[in-house]
C-alpha cells in the first residue's frame, strides 16, 4: 500500500491494474477551467480529472473561506462515482509538484481511504520517466463509498482561537514569505497572517527537481519548524486549505504524524474583522 508518495516506476507497472485508480488534480487559482482543459489534452492512460472547485470543496458562504471542505456525504457521492473501494490503490497527480494533489490526498484519508498517494514530481516526472499521456477517457464503475470520517484531522476556526489562545497547538502557514508577512496579497483582501503562526512555505518541502526531499530531509526541516512541539500539537494552514495539505503531506512521509488541517485557512480567517491579523515576520 501506498499511503504518501508514489514514484512514477512504482505506477507505471500498474496502469492496467483495476484496483488502481489515477486522478489528474491539475488547477490554476487564476484559471480555474486550465486543469481540465490540459487532461482533455493529455494525461497519464486512465485518469480521471479532479476539479478543486467541484470535487474537492464545497459551497461558499459569507463566513467560509474560498475552497471549505464539501460535506461528508457530498464527498463519499464523488469517491462513489470515482468507483473507490476500499481495496483501491489511488494516485493523485498534478503539474505543480503535489500542491493541488495534496488536497485529494487528505480528504481522501479524512473520510477513511488511507490507500492514497501523490505521484511524487506529478506529471513533469512522469514524462521525464518516459511515461506517456493519451487522450482517452476511462469509464469507472460507480460504487457506495462509505466514508469513515475521522473529524479529528481538521479543526475549525473557534477551537483553533481557543488553542491558541491557551498555546495548546503551534499554528503553521504555508503560504509564502511576501504573503505571510503582509508584503504581498495577490488573492485575498488582507494581507498578513494569524497572530502566534510559523511560516513553513510549502516549496521548503521540495528538492531542486521538484520533487519531494527524502523523509530525512524532510525530518530535518520539520523539526526545526516545530521546535519540539509535538507533530500532533501543528495546524496547517494556507490561503484556503489546499495548500497546506502540502505541509500535511510532508509531515506524514518524514513520520510525523499527527498534525492537523486548518480547512478555512487565511480567506476565512478575515471574514470576521474582528480577528486579529499580524504582519512582519514570525
Amino acid at each position: 500500500m501506498f499511503s504518501t508518495l508514489v514514484r512514477p516506476a512504482d505506477l507505471m507497472g500498474h496502469l492496467a491494474d483495476p484496483g488502481w485508480l489515477v486522478l489528474d488534480c491539475r488547477f490554476e487559482l487564476s484559471d480555474p477551467g486550465r486543469g481540465e482543459r490540459a487532461w482533455s489534452e493529455g494525461h497519464l492512460p486512465g485518469a480521471l480529472y479532479v476539479h478543486l472547485d467541484r470535487d474537492l470543496a464545497g459551497p461558499i458562504t459569507p463566513v467560509t473561506g474560498r475552497h471549505p471542505l464539501p460535506s461528508p456525504e457530498a464527498f463519499a457521492a464523488t469517491v462513489s462515482r470515482w468507483g473507490v473501494t476500499p481495496a483501491t490503490q489511488v494516485v493523485v497527480y498534478d503539474d505543480a509538484s503535489g500542491m493541488f494533489a495534496a488536497r485529494a490526498w487528505w480528504m481522501l484519508r479524512w473520510v477513511g481511504h488511507d490507500r492514497v498517494a501523490v505521484l511524487d514530481g506529478g506529471l513533469p516526472a512522469w514524462v521525464a520517466a518516459g511515461g506517456t499521456l493519451d487522450r482517452s477517457v476511462a469509464q469507472r464503475q460507480a460504487v457506495h463509498f462509505v466514508p469513515m470520517l475521522r473529524p479529528h484531522r481538521a479543526i475549525g476556526v473557534e477551537e483553533l482561537q481557543a488553542r491558541l489562545a491557551d498555546r495548546s497547538c503551534l499554528l503553521v502557514d504555508a503560504r509564502g514569505p511576501d504573503r505571510f508577512e503582509g508584503k504581498a496579497e495577490p488573492i485575498d483582501p488582507v494581507a498578513g497572517h494569524v497572530p502566534g503562526a510559523v511560516n513553513h512555505p510549502c516549496p521548503r518541502n521540495l528538492g531542486a527537481d521538484g520533487r519531494f526531499l527524502p523523509p530525512a530531509g524532510l525530518l530535518e526541516r520539520w523539526q526545526a519548524t516545530l521546535a519540539g512541539r509535538d507533530p500532533s500539537t501543528a495546524v496547517c494552514m494556507c490561503g484556503s486549505g489546499v495548500t497546506a495539505c502540502h505541509d500535511l503531506l510532508a509531515l506524514e512521509h518524514a513520520g510525523l504524524a499527527g498534525a492537523r488541517l486548518y480547512p478555512g485557512s487565511w480567506s476565512e480567517w478575515i471574514r470576521d474583522p474582528g480577528r486579529p491579523v499580524a504582519r512582519g515576520p514570525a
